[in-house]
């Protein structure tokens, strides 16, 4: 009967569909915004870059590459923040919301210290993976640059996960537009020269976002203190007493969201690999078509996050209802955002590419010639993209974490990695066929994480009779 009770009073407090997909907007606009900026701080690196030449093109492909693996790996701490601050909002509980943000940023400053050497001697690894040797010395010399912006990103993704946990996504886009515009500006003075400015070429753009990174993280720690509401929290009370409960919590949470993250990253990694082995004008058209997939991909994430923070407070304050209808609503919007840019993607693949390219260059026609093709896959697999992501937001907003890890392990790996191998060499597909191997292994990752969301709602809409 109590239960009956409260789906009634959460139904009267705004649990319709049309409040729903109200809420998903109102939070999913500034957070997609805002991860679309932070993608257009890269993308503005590649296509400067990309005018510079095919081996600077390449080598920033690789550098960027490892680079986002080792950030994204980071933001799976980060991540965690996010159920745990939604939940802990969800009790009404001011001190966990500090507990959280705070061994947050404890371990983010760990991990950046345990991984900074593998930054600044990247050239052997990148060697031994058989990258060119003229490739791997100017990724290195990018990441011996980009790696003091490390910590900045992180903490500012940490800070970022508690403003969105209080559903204030507006700062966060406001906060990644002046990223956006101090890395332009910084990227286009110093890696041209121009202004006066000392000519850095690629080593400008790795200079222009750690300004962008060390910008963005004291905006946010500005706003954070400066606006009543959050400074109620007083997340920096007390920082450097440890909590050892919250850290694991943080360490429990994050790290199967980390192995997730990387077991999808590592796999456009593994790819960029693969595409290097078969040629370096591969590795360019490649990198042309990852980038707008990635692009692309910024949709799905930002509703991720808003998947997380809705399910989440859902779930805090014991309302089986409003965990499911938020699911259905932000997966909804996701497939329809989807469809939009898998047509633009497939109808103009000509226009897309040729943003990343000076068609002066001799070589140029021979890499939009490639990218053309892969960039129609991007938009063929969308769908199944945005479809796992979300689906992996959602469970984190049950605090669901280890098992969403072992499939996406799965999917991939065993299929995803194989299928791109196979595809590309024994068959004879080249570049198409590692294209083809993500398509495979996403949809397989979309499939096992819906479903899994869909098996812990309904066994808890069974407990709660």
């Amino acid at each position: 009967m109590s239960s009956s009770l409260n789906t009634v009073a959460f139904e009267s407090r705004g649990n319709s569909w049309a409040e729903h997909l109200r809420a998903t907007f109102a939070l999913g606009i500034p957070l997609v915004g805002a991860q679309l900026a932070q993608m257009a701080i890269h993308t503005t690196d590649v296509i400067l870059v990309g005018w510079l030449g095919t081996t600077e093109l390449a080598s920033v492909v690789i550098a960027t590459q490892v680079f986002f693996i080792v950030f994204i790996f980071g933001t799976g701490f980060t991540s965690a923040v996010i159920p745990l601050v939604a939940q802990a909002l969800g009790h009404d509980d001011k001190v966990g919301v500090r507990r959280a943000v705070r061994m947050g940023l404890w371990v983010v400053i760990a991990y950046c210290a345990l991984m900074a050497p593998i930054l600044w001697f990247s050239e052997p690894i990148l060697l031994a993976l058989g990258q060119a040797p003229d490739v791997a010395s100017n990724a290195q010399g990018y990441l011996r640059i980009a790696q003091w912006g490390m910590f900045p990103a992180l903490g500012l993704f940490a800070i970022r996960s508690f403003v969105t946990g209080l559903e204030k996504g507006s700062i966060v886009l406001y906060v990644t537009l002046g990223m956006f515009a101090m890395n332009f500006v910084v990227a286009y003075l110093t890696i041209f020269g121009h202004f006066g400015a000392p000519q850095l070429g690629l080593y400008g753009a790795a200079l222009a976002a750690v300004c962008a990174n060390a910008t963005g993280f004291v905006i946010i720690i500005a706003y954070v203190q400066l606006q009543p509401m959050t400074r109620s929290y007083e997340i920096f009370v007390r920082f450097w007493r440890p909590d050892w409960p919250i850290i694991r919590e943080v360490l429990h949470l994050g790290l199967p969201i980390s192995f997730t993250i990387l077991a999808e990253t590592s796999l456009f990694a593994a790819a960029s690999l693969l595409m290097g082995m078969i040629g370096k004008l591969e590795l360019a058209a490649h990198g042309i078509a990852l980038q707008l997939a990635s692009i692309a991909f910024m949709i799905p994430l930002g509703l991720a996050q808003v998947a997380t923070v809705r399910v989440g407070l859902a779930n805090g304050r014991g309302d089986d209802l409003g965990v499911r209808r938020a699911g259905v609503a932000v997966l909804v919007v996701s497939i329809v955002f989807a469809i939009v840019g898998s047509v633009l993607y497939a109808v103009f693949p000509y226009f897309w590419g040729s943003l990343f390219l000076d068609t002066a260059q001799p070589d140029a026609a021979a890499v939009l010639a490639l990218a053309v093709p892969l960039i129609v896959i991007a938009g063929a697999f969308q769908l199944v993209d945005g479809l796992q992501a979300v689906g992996a937001g959602l469970l984190r907003g049950l605090k669901d974490t280890r098992v969403p890890m072992i499939l996406a392990l799965i999917a991939y790996w065993p299929i995803g990695f194989t299928c791109a191998y196979v595809f590309a060499f024994p068959l004879g597909f080249g570049g198409k066929g590692v294209w083809f191997g993500f398509v495979l292994g996403l949809a397989a990752a979309a499939v096992f994480l819906c479903i899994r969301f869909w098996i812990l709602v309904k066994s808890q809409k069974e407990m709660a009779r």
